[in-house]
């Protein structure tokens, strides 16, 4: 990924609300995951404060000048402590998914976000079709990053998923 494709830190805290539909509560708490897991990875913040935060100060979002729905905090708390609880497996996994030149470690930490959000909901939620976990996570690459990377979160995603599918 170059700085060209990639939004500044700023604008990665909230992502553009005309990328996203009209989002429900498991789509923000997907959004929230990513954020979450992006706040603990970078501010090395501990599991309990970050879970306690999110799901007590972040009650409802504000898209395009509309109160959205408030997350689902139980999905919310199951991806969070998933991806934390799973993370051995889960990056080998991405890693297999991602070009042998760019290792889970290498990517960006939002990037990394995604990527081990949706990787955890498609190797742990066989309740929810590959699809939709697909969809979720590629809708929240594009709020966060430009065309290209949306397409690159696809395609690895499309990958995990077809490891995942034969278990």
């Amino acid at each position: 990924m170059t700085k060209k494709t990639e939004k500044s830190l700023d604008e990665k805290r909230i992502p553009n609300p005309k990328t996203m539909a009209r989002p429900n509560q498991r789509t923000l708490a997907r959004l929230s995951a990513v954020q979450a897991l992006y706040q603990m990875d970078i501010g090395q913040a501990s599991l309990e404060t970050t879970l306690k935060e999110f799901t007590s100060l972040r009650k409802g979002a504000e898209l395009e000048g509309e109160e959205s729905l408030p997350a689902d905090h139980d999905f919310l708390t199951q991806i969070v402590k998933g991806v934390t609880k799973n993370q051995l497996q889960i990056d080998p996994d991405i890693d297999g998914a991602l070009d042998d030149t760019w290792p889970v470690g290498r990517i960006d930490a939002t990037m990394r976000a995604i990527l081990r959000s949706a990787t955890f909901e498609l190797s742990s939620r066989k309740d929810i079709a590959p699809a939709i976990v697909i969809n979720e996570y590629v809708e929240i690459a594009k709020s966060f990053f430009e065309n290209d990377v949306s397409k690159m979160v696809n395609a690895v995603l499309d990958r995990v998923a077809k490891l995942h599918k034969s278990e």
